[in-house]
């Protein structure tokens, strides 16, 4: 079967440990075939990446780089065992013929082998899903990369190519999710740059004629700071209303949701939806969106790590669990591409796409234009 067309990625799968179960696993496969070694042929596909040990990874490319010798000379004579050892020391140079014999000696049952094989096969799904959502993690992490949303998407691009791929060297199999809780989302205390972005776009709203097109890709938990998130929710009713919306209208709402408390008194969150005149309304939604997305991918990674290192689930409840992390991360990313992708002209359907919104950057307002806290 042809490998999947995966970038390379800064990872070793030699390097995640696997799970207890499979180095044994290995262990009696390698017995196996040095006992019989025409089991080879019963294996179905089996890669010599597939095993988690190096050694083990150098004896069994040595198998398959050999040919076996005939069964009435590999039954009176050790030549099988004697031409694995010197083709696999090159690459294990610890390896011995004592290690050998101890592999043999500790297979249970050859006939097993393919039953070994599948959980080779397991173990190397499993470690192969915990790189690259390792990777995915990493890269919606850090701010510091060029075009960090792009880096994101292109990594959990290519976790669920390589999902695809594994899958497909597994029988079809339905399975329930995994039952490992996934991990709450990551919840950042919003620094005062965020809180302005996201102050700035609410009193924009209330200002702008038509306040859910202009944020219409966003969802209140979009938003870092959860008051600002419920007071977009409460832009969002007056809207479906039909009633006209202006920093007043949205208080009153605000009321209804019981935002005004003592310690959040209205003249505060009037003071949040009022100056937004004149704000670039589009431009400060995609950065909140961008930020909720970049959370997302980041949590998809926490997500499927955590399937993956719970020992409990199996393969096809890990390929459920990471599907379902996916498609959450999927329906964030429809939106930003909606917000950031080319639109049609509005005149007709027919003159093909309009060039991307992109342009200069609008100015962050001074702080004489931002709303008071």
């Amino acid at each position: 079967m042809p490998q999947p067309n995966i970038p390379d990625a800064d990872f070793d799968l030699l390097d995640v440990p696997p799970a207890p179960a499979g180095h044994y696993a290995e262990q009696a496969l390698l017995g196996a075939l040095l006992l019989e070694p025409d089991r080879l042929k019963t294996l179905g596909i089996l890669h010599p990446a597939d095993f988690a040990n190096a050694a083990h990874l150098a004896v069994f490319h040595a198998m398959t780089a050999l040919t076996p010798p005939p069964p009435n000379v590999h039954t009176r004579k050790p030549v099988w065992l004697t031409a694995v050892l010197e083709h696999a020391r090159p690459a294990a140079r610890g390896l011995t013929a004592s290690y050998l014999h101890q592999l043999a000696s500790t297979c249970p049952e050859p006939a097993h082998a393919p039953a070994y094989a599948a959980i080779v096969r397991a173990g190397h799904a499993r470690r192969t899903l915990t790189a690259h959502a390792e990777h995915l993690v990493h890269t919606a992490g850090d701010p510091m990369l060029e075009d960090q949303p792009t880096a994101a998407l292109t990594a959990a691009d290519t976790l669920a190519g390589v999902l695809d791929h594994l899958a497909d060297r597994f029988p079809a199999h339905t399975s329930p999710l995994p039952r490992t809780p996934a991990p709450a989302h990551p919840v950042r205390d919003p620094d005062h740059e965020d809180v302005q972005d996201e102050r700035l776009l609410l009193a924009a709203l209330c200002a702008h004629p038509r306040p859910t097109e202009a944020a219409r890709w966003l969802q209140p938990g979009d938003f870092l700071d959860p008051l600002h998130g419920r007071l977009f929710g409460c832009l969002l009713n007056v809207a479906r209303r039909g009633d006209p919306i202006d920093p007043v209208t949205v208080l009153w709402e605000a009321q209804h949701q019981g935002l005004i408390t003592p310690a959040l008194p209205p003249a505060e969150l009037l003071g949040m939806l009022t100056d937004g005149h004149g704000v670039a309304t589009e431009h400060w939604a995609e950065v909140v969106l961008r930020r909720a997305m970049l959370a997302r991918a980041h949590t998809t990674g926490l997500t499927v790590l955590a399937y993956t290192q719970d020992d409990t689930n199996t393969f096809h409840q890990l390929l459920a669990g990471t599907r379902r992390a996916l498609a959450d991360l999927a329906a964030v990313r429809a939106r930003w591409h909606r917000a950031t992708g080319p639109t049609l002209p509005r005149t007709t359907q027919s003159a093909g796409p309009a060039p991307p919104r992109a342009g200069p950057v609008p100015p962050r307002p001074t702080a004489t234009t931002r709303a008071p806290r």
